[in-house]
């Protein structure tokens, strides 16, 4: 439940999915989240000390744990872009 409380939070999902290529800077991160400076800035302390997150020299970017959550979720990212084309169909 702890894990599923931190990626219910306003922006966290968007921050793991955006960092889930190359490491971003914070401005780069907050421009492709698009979020403001205060929300971001509490996400990623968040996802930093849940151990999802890095900030390294190069900028911000999945931790090992982080990747390995991301590949946890690709059956999810799946299910989801099939029901989003049925969605689109029902239109």
């Amino acid at each position: 439940m702890v894990a599923l409380d931190l990626l219910g939070r306003r922006t966290a999902l968007r921050v793991l999915w955006e960092l889930r290529g190359e490491p971003l800077t914070f401005r780069a991160l907050q421009e492709a989240c698009e979020t403001n400076t205060r929300l971001l800035n509490t996400r990623l302390t968040e996802l930093k000390e849940a151990g999802l997150v890095e900030h390294l020299p190069g900028g911000y970017r999945l931790s090992d744990e982080g990747r390995r959550l991301s590949a946890a979720l690709q059956p999810l990212t799946a299910w989801a872009k099939r029901w989003g084309e049925a969605q689109d169909g029902r239109d």
